[in-house]
């Protein structure tokens, strides 16, 4: 999967870590930011994707598409689609950008709207990768748990940059007996939580 990145990928993967690098240090407003996972943590992502079981696969929080594209590799290695949420219009439109300049149109839908709306229709999650605003994280962890298909995972980020913030949803997930659950400290800290 890795020894085989398609260049174009590769490429915007690059372009998209020195926007997000200039984004840290030039004062550009937090929303506005790119604020993606490094590179590291969407090995990790596309690792744990490609062994997720059957079952669909979903990001909550595109930005620019840099984590869907890690999720890509593994969608296109197992024959499955990613359906990403990102709310914020600009970023809809960096990320429709990055996946049809790459190529993976057709293993990523793009939704513009709040995941919240439309989790409530889906199940048998095999993977979901949740890096939004912190506040929503509780929400979907709500929605998410009882859609995951038996294996299913839901791997949250931030579990160690924000965890002051994150604390209730943290405690919450390794104290819940429908899931094992452990924080891996990889990049900002990823919350992996996996349906029994």
């Amino acid at each position: 999967m890795f020894h085989n990145i398609p260049p174009a990928i590769l490429n915007r993967m690059k372009q998209l870590e020195a926007l997000d690098a200039k984004d840290r240090v030039d004062g550009t407003p937090r929303l506005e930011r790119l604020r993606q996972i490094p590179p590291e943590t969407g090995r990790f992502l596309a690792l744990l994707a490609a062994a997720a079981p059957e079952g669909n696969y979903i990001e909550i929080g595109t930005s620019a598409g840099y984590s869907t594209l890690w999720l890509s590799l593994a969608g296109r290695a197992q024959g499955r689609t990613i359906t990403t949420f990102e709310l914020l219009p600009e970023k809809v439109q960096m990320a429709a950008e990055t996946f049809t300049m790459v190529g993976v149109t057709d293993v990523v839908q793009l939704i513009a709207g709040d995941a919240r709306d439309y989790l409530a229709d889906m199940s048998d999650i095999a993977f979901c990768f949740l890096d939004a605003e912190k506040e929503v994280y509780a929400d979907c962890y709500t929605i998410i748990v009882p859609k995951l298909a038996p294996g299913g995972l839901l791997v949250a980020d931030n579990a160690i940059s924000h965890r002051a913030t994150l604390q209730p949803i943290l405690d919450r997930a390794l104290n819940d007996p429908r899931i094992d659950t452990l924080i891996v400290p990889i990049g900002t800290g990823e919350l992996v939580c996996r349906k029994i």
